[in-house]
């Protein structure tokens, strides 16, 4: 299992973070932590399930960028 971390920006609510996990999830992240107030994306997932690439496409989607 493989732990990041990531800056998110663009986030303008909490609901904007609820959507991110959701997402993550539905693609195949174990668990996704999104914190609005911190700007800050915490993973654990399977690299032969999804890789970092995909991740930062998947947030991509969903309007924010991931540094």
């Amino acid at each position: 299992m493989t732990k990041k971390e990531f800056k998110v920006i663009g986030m303008d609510c909490s609901s904007c973070a609820m959507l991110i996990e959701g997402e993550l999830e539905d693609a195949g992240v174990e668990k996704a932590q999104c914190s609005y107030a911190d700007e800050k994306l915490t993973v654990e997932f399977d690299e032969t399930k999804i890789n970092e690439d995909k991740i930062v496409e998947v947030v991509k989607q969903t309007g924010y960028e991931l540094a």
